[in-house]
């Protein structure tokens, strides 16, 4: 019944898109024909991409988690990665100090890898599928059938050919040079884009990504800071891997190309480092992200089949927002998977914080928050399994939950629900809605349990970008 409603919701959207335009602009300054098309097709591929049995996603997920950790037996196996028992070590000194269960973190913007010198060690399900093997980058699309949870469908550029970006400029947005950044993201054709060599990309106005890109910054260090940040905004099939995005800052706007045949005004950006806007089929992996002017991630306005997984987020406040407003319902077709991030130090809020949409927080370690670690407003479901939750010393911070714009009589009935959780240090999440998991919204909602969180160290120890050289396992 509940599927049957939002279909309906959705044809009538669909039909009547051109009423909704005012507030389908985002940061673009006329919202002309090229626009308008954009914004009906993305409409399209989000009901495409919209999966009306979630479970069956989320399920899948926590399979593949769980073949994972069997799987690592202390052997080579056929892939070349060195497979390592998991050691349930997160609980030690948990009545010593909270400080001895946090983890040693590196300097800002810094690769994961840099603390470990042994072999290489792929301790999750997404990394298992491409991580350890010697020749990675002569099979580097080998990455796009990696993916799981709800963005697993993006194949990014996967059916185009490499593009290499040799030039770190931006100084032209309206005519991006070839070799720039910039002028690969606009290309009509499918590319896997790559760079020739260690860069920091300081970005001159917000960088428009076409359909059907990949940004792949394995076998360099590659930075966009100190700049703008990278919008995807209707648009299908993109796949952000390896790169650190910092320092990211509000722009001015003005004139910018945003494919190769068109360009127009775009207004003030926000500063986040990157904004998901009505767009599908999209995977952020193994980033590391801060200190952003807004937010670190935004999927907004119609926005779904997301995965964000194996990232390091520091130093920042707004760090996850997925719906911007309770007043849109066209986000209840919002779905997105965070999976085996590492939530460090430094952070405030937002991890994430949902509006009516429906979210798979599994198997993350939240390690550092100063207000709360989940949140959300309109009605959000949010399925939180296997997460390691450490709470701040702070007896005000304790809750990892945080509802807003509604009295304890609205949201004792958001399905807000919290399955094999670590709670250390006082932490504690209040769940909500129906406890019969046949009864949920979303047609009898039954998920596997995803791993303890007592391995979610292991799980998430090498989130962040990686030091990936070519002729070494990544």
């Amino acid at each position: 019944m509940e599927v049957a409603k939002l279909s309906l919701v959705f044809l009538i959207f669909f039909y009547n898109i051109a009423t909704l335009i005012p507030s389908l602009r985002a940061d673009i300054g006329e919202f002309d024909e090229v626009w308008q098309k954009r914004a009906e097709e993305a409409w399209k591929n989000a009901l495409q991409a919209y999966n009306p049995h979630p479970e069956e996603v989320t399920s899948s997920l926590n399979n593949h988690v769980n073949k994972a950790i069997e799987a690592s037996t202390n052997t080579t196996d056929t892939t070349g990665a060195i497979n390592y028992g998991f050691e349930d070590d997160d609980l030690n000194g948990v009545n010593n100090t909270v400080v001895s269960s946090r983890r040693h973190l590196r300097g800002r913007h810094r690769g994961r890898r840099s603390l470990y010198n042994g072999r290489c060690m792929a301790t999750n399900p997404i990394d298992r599928c491409w991580r350890c093997r010697k020749n990675w980058a002569k099979d580097r699309k080998r990455l796009a059938n990696c993916a799981l949870g709800f963005g697993h469908q993006s194949q990014g550029g996967k059916d185009g050919r490499y593009y290499v970006v040799t030039d770190n400029s931006d100084d032209d947005v309206v005519n991006p040079r070839p070799g720039t950044l910039r002028w690969g993201v606009i290309q009509k054709e499918p590319l896997w884009i790559i760079f020739a060599h260690d860069m920091n990309i300081k970005l001159t106005q917000e960088l428009m990504v076409t359909d059907k890109k990949t940004i792949d910054g394995r076998g360099a260090n590659v930075h966009i800071a100190f700049g703008a940040g990278i919008t995807i905004q209707f648009v299908k099939d993109v796949i952000i891997h390896n790169i650190h995005i910092h320092n990211i800052v509000r722009t001015n706007g003005g004139m910018i190309r945003d494919s190769v045949d068109h360009y127009g005004h775009r207004t003030a950006s926000d500063g986040d480092g990157i904004s998901i806007f009505g767009s599908s089929k999209v995977w952020l992996d193994h980033l590391s992200m801060s200190e952003c002017s807004d937010g670190l991630i935004d999927a907004i306005m119609g926005s779904t089949a997301i995965t964000i997984s194996n990232c390091h987020f520091t130093h920042h406040n707004d760090v996850i927002l997925l719906g911007a407003s309770d007043t849109y319902t066209k986000d209840s077709i919002m779905q997105v998977t965070v999976a085996f991030n590492h939530f460090g130090k430094g952070l405030i809020q937002r991890m994430p914080r949902v509006r009516w949409g429906f979210a798979h927080v599994v198997n993350n370690d939240y390690t550092h928050w100063q207000m709360y670690a989940i949140g959300g407003s309109g009605r959000p479901t949010i399925i939180s399994q296997g997460n390691r939750f450490i709470a701040p010393d702070d007896r005000r911070a304790k809750e990892v939950t945080k509802r807003d714009y509604a009295t304890e009589a609205v949201w004792k009935n958001w399905l807000w629900r919290s399955d094999g959780d670590l709670f250390m240090n006082g932490a504690f999440f209040v769940p909500s809605g129906r406890t019969n998991t046949m009864k949920l919204p979303y047609n009898n909602l039954q998920m596997i349990k995803a791993k303890p969180a007592s391995f979610v160290r292991r799980l998430t120890r090498f989130a962040g970008a990686l030091d990936c050289r070519p002729g070494r396992k990544c």
